[in-house]
């Protein structure tokens, strides 16, 4: 016990020091929110995947490994098909507008793009981000707190307590720069460790054959990858519900405003391979980390899924406690916990960002100065912040069964399936008007809940819905409305409008 205190504690210590020095670079309110656009590249990579990946990586994706074998690996082909796709086809054209267009966050962005005289989009922008950032960062505190339940045997509550204010200390101190420089940090933990133990555990239980062999005897569809489903369209919808969680990565507003920090977009050319690659081998090490637990909890004579719990933290725990030495395990403690907290910094900032800048400053208080809006900024990331850690504890305690990596993805989907249509289509569509920039957000945003609450409990087809889950549909709902929208309230008539 006395080891992991002292690894968290240096974790915190260096998580502080990076705290202290970003402030120094805090001049102004682009500095706070994007770094001044001057951050390098290895800490713009490394952050947008840390960021992209969260305690879901770690918490969820092992999870998913363990529930369900080998067809969890889809969530490895999507996200790096994603990843490649955002890195590829739409970073740079992304970073260079938003340089044209001096913006600062996403709504900046889109309120430039389709030259509107209103704030529609702007305010539509900022109330679902507010609505999702603040239930995306509640399962992240909800995933700090189960963290140090299981590997500090510290009480739920007071280890969500901790965890939070470790990372509002240092986001309140020093800002956007503060967040990166400690993604670098956090995503160089998380990218060890995850490899590492894997590897350890694979070789220690007998190899592949070893592995595959008593996989199958625990349950033939988990060697399967197609799920091993009687019925061939739950495996396809299975499929394409574990692989279309790589749709995210097209234009959440939480990755998306790495691509506008970044120095120059020639330096997106170098950060897509290391994003690629991290994205590859981190998400198939967490699959595999999973099933190996299956196999290891199941051949030991333990109930897996009382083992699971509500999420994978104690999948890592228990293989890393089994087959590393103590010291090496008491490292994990912060490799988790980076996971987690490398979320959860960079979506308060950005829900900051929607509140002061994007509703505050431009619709109401043009006029104040950037020392000001700093200071709001930090006001008002704080009492973000205190929503979220309320959510939290209330989820916690009226859904203690809870599968957290169900709790996770809602947020994320709800994020990208109002985002990521509009941002493809601004990029890659001249027929793209703000009518249809309007109801492609609008559609996503509410396509989410409608999918997951209602068509997930239809009779007959609603299972078929809980494995597709909620985010493909919704977005290819957002996608058909910005369509046609867009075809019937052309931009062309928005230009003549209001020249």
């Amino acid at each position: 016990m006395v080891t992991k205190v002292v690894v968290l504690i240096a974790y915190v210590s260096i998580l502080f020091l990076i705290g202290i020095i970003a402030s120094r670079r805090i001049k102004s309110m682009s500095d706070f929110y994007v770094g001044g656009k001057n951050i390098g590249v290895w800490a713009v990579t490394f952050s947008a995947r840390a960021t992209g990946e969260s305690g879901w990586l770690l918490i969820g994706v092992t999870g998913m490994g363990a529930l369900a074998g080998v067809s969890a690996y889809w969530v490895v082909v999507g996200e790096v098909l994603g990843v490649a796709a955002s890195w590829f086809l739409m970073a740079k054209k992304f970073k260079r507008k938003t340089d044209e267009y001096n913006s600062i966050t996403v709504p900046d962005f889109l309120e430039s793009h389709f030259r509107t005289p209103t704030h529609r989009l702007r305010v539509i922008a900022a109330i679902v981000l507010s609505v999702f950032v603040t239930i995306f960062v509640s399962s992240q505190i909800d995933a700090t707190g189960i963290a140090f339940e299981s590997f500090l045997a510290v009480n739920y509550f007071q280890g969500a307590l901790i965890g939070f204010f470790i990372v509002l200390i240092y986001i309140f101190v020093g800002g956007f720069v503060a967040v990166v420089w400690s993604d670098l940090f956090q995503g160089l933990l998380m990218f060890v460790g995850l490899l590492a133990l894997p590897i350890v555990v694979y070789f220690s239980m007998g190899g592949p054959r070893g592995v595959l062999e008593q996989l199958h005897a625990i349950d033939p569809a988990m060697t399967n990858i197609w799920g091993g489903f009687d019925d061939p369209w739950m495996s396809v919808f299975t499929m394409l519900g574990f692989a279309m969680i790589g749709l995210g990565f097209l234009g959440s507003p939480q990755v998306y405003v790495r691509f506008m920090s970044i120095r120059k977009d020639s330096m997106i050319d170098k950060g897509r391979w290391i994003a690629i690659l991290f994205t590859l081998l981190t998400d198939a090490a967490a699959v595999t980390i999973g099933i190996l637990a299956r196999v290891f909890f199941t051949e030991s004579g333990q109930d897996p899924e009382s083992v699971f719990g509500i999420g994978g933290t104690d999948v890592l725990k228990m293989m890393a406690e089994n087959f590393l030495p103590y010291g090496i395990f008491a490292i994990y403690v912060a490799i988790v916990l980076s996971a987690i907290m490398s979320t959860i910094d960079s979506l308060l900032v950005l829900a900051s960002s929607a509140i002061v800048r994007d509703f505050y400053q431009k619709i109401f208080r043009p006029d104040l100065k950037d020392e000001e809006l700093t200071r709001i900024s930090r006001i008002v990331t704080v009492s973000i912040a205190l929503v979220a850690l309320g959510l939290a504890m209330a989820i916690a305690l009226l859904s203690p069964e809870r599968q957290i990596f169900w709790v996770i993805i809602f947020g994320w989907s709800g994020i990208a399936a109002t985002f990521c249509p509009v941002i493809i289509l601004s990029l890659f569509w001249k027929g793209y008007s703000e009518q249809g920039a309007i109801a492609s957000m609008i559609a996503g945003f509410l396509c989410v809940p409608l999918f997951k609450f209602y068509f997930q409990r239809l009779p007959e087809v609603g299972e078929y819905f809980v494995k597709l889950d909620v985010l493909a549909p919704s977005f290819l709902v957002a996608m058909i409305f910005g369509y046609i929208f867009s075809k019937i309230y052309p931009p062309s008539l928005n230009m003549n409008k209001y020249g």
